[in-house]
């Protein structure tokens, strides 16, 4: 895991690095970055609204299907693969967005864990002496543990002559980052805290900073269900596990952001407020009519290209085919038996047949006597 992390936070480490040299405010960056980030995956968020707008547009064929073939579940999986071949929709287009966003916050927790590595480009040799010192006062602190460079930093403001003789320049540049990786004067790299010590300035900003985050993420997925009902108000609601997405996931951010440096919960709060913004903007362009035209040009767009590629199978076609093979090799016995015509009762006694007479085999062989038992059969 550590691995990704730094696989995934050396190249946002170079561009925090970059943002923070030209705002030169820890927690500004965070926001910049969060913006360069939402600007850099637009083209995503658009592909995806647009594959959830076309969607929309399905349901009705979608809840004909099931209509047509509620006693049939399998003939109904078949049937909803071929329209959304047919219309060249991708029902997990959603998916993708959310792995990116995870992977990005892979990065980000790396840089907001790693200041002095990711932001003040101080090599790993300098970094592991500074740890060495504030080791002598904090228990079990090395270079594998992950909050190791934020200690170091709280370990520097009441320590600082310790560190003096350190190279690159150590003392001064953490210290001079030590001023600016605040928000209002709240260090972005502590811990927030249910029950503080102290009720002070920084104690209530870290406190809030968890709330905030999940109060803004509660944001989007209400918005994202009024929309849904508003476009969609014949649609099936998802039940639990839609009211799970809606209401608990903002709650479990509450409870991780409470775990974290107050950096990550910062940006979750920018990260989800800007994911509204970018969601309600594209929910205005996607007019009905507007769909209804952007879903004949894809249309078209997949008809010509099957065409062209008559060998090459779609994704849709994929999953069509793994399915079908899925269910012939799960219905193999039962299929065999229908075709016979024989009921399930019928099956359930050959097999207890079949059963017996490997018991009566196993017993001549060994020289056993064997007694059926008749009242097993009853």
């Amino acid at each position: 895991m550590s691995y990704i992390y730094t696989l995934i936070g050396v190249p946002l480490g170079y561009l925090m690095r970059l943002i923070y040299s030209i705002c030169n405010n820890y927690a500004v960056a965070i926001i910049i970055f969060t913006v360069f980030t939402k600007i850099l995956l637009f083209p995503v968020s658009y592909k995806t609204q647009k594959s959830s707008a076309r969607m929309q547009l399905l349901n009705p064929k979608l809840e004909k299907l099931r209509k047509s073939f509620a006693n049939n579940p399998q003939r109904l999986q078949e049937e909803q693969q071929k329209l959304y071949q047919q219309e060249g929709v991708n029902p997990m287009g959603s998916c993708l967005p959310m792995f990116v966003q995870m992977l990005i916050l892979f990065g980000v927790m790396e840089v907001i864990y790693k200041p002095i590595t990711h932001i003040l480009n101080i090599s790993k040799n300098i970094i592991e002496d500074a740890v060495a010192i504030a080791a002598k006062d904090i228990d079990k602190l090395d270079t594998r543990n992950m909050r190791c460079e934020l200690l170091t930093m709280e370990h520097l403001r009441d320590h600082g002559d310790r560190y003096t003789s350190l190279g690159e320049n150590f003392f001064s540049k953490v210290s001079e980052f030590n001023e600016k990786f605040t928000l209002f004067g709240a260090n972005l790299g502590k811990t927030p805290e249910l029950h503080p010590e102290i009720w002070n300035k920084e104690a209530i900003i870290l406190f809030a900073i968890p709330i905030l985050a999940g109060l803004s993420q509660l944001l989007v997925s209400v918005y994202g269900q009024i929309h849904q009902k508003k476009t969609n108000p014949t649609s099936q609601p998802g039940g639990g596990c839609i009211m799970f997405l809606t209401y608990v996931m903002p709650l479990v951010s509450i409870i991780f952001a409470f775990q974290l440096p107050a950096g990550v919960g910062f940006y979750w709060i920018w990260q989800s407020i800007f994911s509204f913004i970018i969601t309600f903007a594209l929910n205005c362009y996607f007019t009905p009519e507007r769909v209804k035209v952007i879903n004949e040009q894809e249309k078209e767009k997949a008809r010509i290209y099957a065409e062209k590629h008559p060998n090459k199978k779609t994704f849709m076609q994929k999953m069509m085919e793994q399915q079908s093979a899925l269910d012939q090799q799960n219905s193999g016995s039962s299929s065999s038996g229908k075709a016979k015509g024989i009921s399930r009762s019928e099956q359930s006694k050959q097999n207890r047949d079949k059963i017996k007479e490997a018991r009566r085999r196993m017993a001549e062989k060994y020289g056993d006597s064997y007694e059926d038992d008749n009242d097993e059969e009853d």
